[in-house]
């Protein structure tokens, strides 16, 4: 039986999910025609990512999940593409950076189908793609544990449990696969967003490999500047103090000892990575 407090609790989120007027305005309307193009197949909408584990701000990402009866129609998808398309146009910048995937509930409940493509509306974009980016164990984890509820049951429901073992396993993928990838075409990342982003992100993945539960880009820097040598303490301030205005930084060259620095930070954490793996 879910208290009164916590049922008080859970409507206060659903009108105000974050701190920003505008951008729950935009989430209303969003929220709003998912449900009338959805009809009795819409079950829940969840921001996961920035917006639930506490290190969002003004140039985030609105990420989010919406889980559906069933796989969606092509019918239901022409309408979702109209929808979104029409959501892009609203006058806030809000509504340009919203990404997330429709989930069928079967599919989210276990992670065993995580990699399946769902249909997905990636940053930026005005139209839904297939795409297994938001089909992760991790994401999972979030909404299951720390989801803000902008319509349906408490996320807890929709998810089974997932275990610190399974979450670790799927962050020593990522890191080294990802890794890999950085290391062997880094042309692909020459730029200052990426040159943050991949700083922020090895450090969160290393803090949430070893805590065993999934935490912020900046829970992630501050474990690190004290866990690691302080010798990356400067590269991971740096970063930090990168982080505003992905969109203008996207379009500029990082200071080449910085991007240097940061391939180096990469093969540093597969290093602890491993070490970390098989000291377990």
């Amino acid at each position: 039986m879910i208290s009164d407090e916590t049922q008080s609790d859970n409507a206060k989120a659903r009108m105000s999910p974050t701190p920003y007027r505008e951008l729950n305005q935009v989430l209303s309307v969003l929220v709003s025609r998912m449900q009338g193009t959805l009809d009795n197949d819409f079950v829940g909408a969840y921001l996961q990512g920035s917006f639930a584990v506490g290190d969002f701000d003004l140039h985030s990402d609105v990420d989010f999940i919406v889980v559906i009866n069933d796989e969606l129609s092509q019918g239901q998808v022409d309408t979702l593409q109209q929808m979104h398309g029409q959501v892009y146009q609203l006058n806030s910048k809000w509504a340009q950076h919203l990404e997330g995937s429709y989930f069928p509930k079967e599919i989210l409940r276990h992670h065993s189908h995580r990699g399946k493509k769902l249909w997905y509306l990636d940053n930026g974009a005005r139209s839904l793609i297939q795409s297994d980016h938001c089909n992760t164990i991790l994401v999972r984890w979030i909404v299951r544990e720390k989801g803000v509820i902008l319509a349906g049951p408490l996320p807890s429901t929709l998810v089974d449990p997932i275990s610190a073992e399974l979450l670790r396993a799927e962050i020593f993928e990522t890191i080294m696969n990802w890794g890999q990838e950085i290391l062997d075409h880094p042309a692909k990342y020459n730029n200052r967003f990426y040159q943050s982003f991949i700083v922020l992100n090895y450090c969160r993945m290393l803090h949430d490999l070893h805590t065993g539960c999934a935490g912020s880009k900046r829970e992630g820097a501050e474990w690190a500047k004290v866990t690691l040598d302080p010798s990356w303490s400067d590269l991971i301030d740096g970063a930090w103090g990168g982080r505003p205005n992905p969109e203008h930084q996207i379009k500029q060259p990082p200071d080449p000892r910085d991007f240097e620095n940061t391939l180096r930070f990469v093969e540093h954490v597969m290093k602890e990575n491993r070490r970390y793996i098989s000291d377990k």
